[in-house]
């Protein structure tokens, strides 16, 4: 069984907005609904989201999914104190960030099948400068035994390369069992999920740290301009996507496709376009400069010259524009 905690609690004050953090924006769904998507891509049967700050406009937009309540929030081992209604699963449990919306399902996927015959499995990093960043110490078998925080590094310690992403995969049962053994003593009187690994590998339990290739997949946003990259990042990996298939995109960089999107051969899409919802586009489409498509069906041989259409079917071989504005606000489709 494939379960997931995602730590969704706090405010994110770096964002300088009354909105949580989770909550804002990328494309076309929340930060948050990324990290959803990917956990759901890899068959995460239970998803429990730890909430706190704006609890409610969470839970309402994802009412599908498990809650546990975390306040005060003492740090991500007492967020995972809080996921009592996964205490006696089996099988793995993810624990990741619900600030990195950049992680794919093959990682998530990776990541499961890495801790099949272990008890834990940590995401990692290699840097050529590991910074203010947690470093991981193995043991000469190459199983991890601690993280340690980068105020805490030896010199020696200092020299490693491999840091912590922050994200976990544990043995379910593992993981409750030991929970307890968790406590405040550091400089935040908080309860650290790193802990973890030293209480596990101190057990002789199986402790695998799984080098990450992409660093940018993990990154955390904390306030807008982290925002703008992960933007960035998700509209170059869909737009790549789509090129590599035979979609000719001419300015990539001023097109955006959300990742629901589906696009037919020998489409050609223009710079400042933008497609969005469950949208298809079928094949010999050609989607002019200035145009917005939102949920609608596009057919063969149409070419859409700067307008909008939202929820709406474009019939095989129709012009669309330029200055058209197509919306269906009722239950049927309208037919242009």
């Amino acid at each position: 069984m494939r379960n997931a905690i995602v730590l969704a609690a706090g405010k994110g004050t770096r964002m300088k907005s009354e909105l949580s953090k989770l909550m804002h924006p990328i494309i076309d769904r929340p930060m948050l609904g990324y990290i959803l998507d990917a956990l759901r891509a890899v068959h995460t049967e239970r998803i429990v989201i730890v909430v706190g700050y704006q609890a409610q406009s969470i839970m309402d937009a994802y009412p599908e999914c498990e809650f546990a309540m975390q306040m005060p929030q003492l740090g991500t081992g007492h967020a995972v104190m809080q996921c009592t209604q996964l205490k006696e699963a089996k099988g793995q449990t993810v624990v990741i960030n619900g600030d990195g919306p950049c992680i794919t399902p093959e990682t998530l996927e990776k990541l499961f099948k890495a801790n099949e015959n272990a008890s834990l499995t940590l995401l990692t990093s290699v840097l050529e400068d590991g910074a203010h960043y947690g470093r991981i110490v193995r043991n000469e078998q190459g199983n991890v035994m601690e993280i340690v925080e980068a105020k805490d590094c030896t010199d020696k310690q200092k020299e490693i390369k491999e840091i912590n992403a922050g994200m976990y995969c544990f043995n379910n049962e593992d993981l409750f069992e030991n929970l307890d053994k968790l406590q405040t003593n550091n400089a935040q009187n908080e309860y650290y999920l790193t802990d973890m690994v030293k209480i596990l590998s101190s057990q002789g339990k199986r402790v695998n740290g799984m080098v990450i290739e992409d660093r940018d997949e993990v990154m955390g946003i904390n306030d807008c301009l982290e925002l703008n990259k992960a933007y960035e990042w998700m509209t170059s990996r869909i737009n790549t996507e789509w090129m590599k298939k035979g979609v000719q995109i001419i300015d990539s960089k001023r097109t955006v496709i959300g990742k629901d999107v589906k696009i037919g051969h020998d489409v050609i899409i223009h710079p400042n376009v933008e497609i969005t919802g469950n949208t298809v586009i079928d094949d010999y489409v050609e989607i002019c400069s200035n145009s917005t498509i939102i949920n609608s069906y596009i057919g063969k041989h149409v070419c859409i010259d700067n307008s909008k259409i939202e929820n709406g079917t474009i019939q095989e071989g129709k012009k669309i524009g330029p200055f058209e504005y197509i919306k269906e606000n009722g239950l049927n489709i309208k037919n242009v």
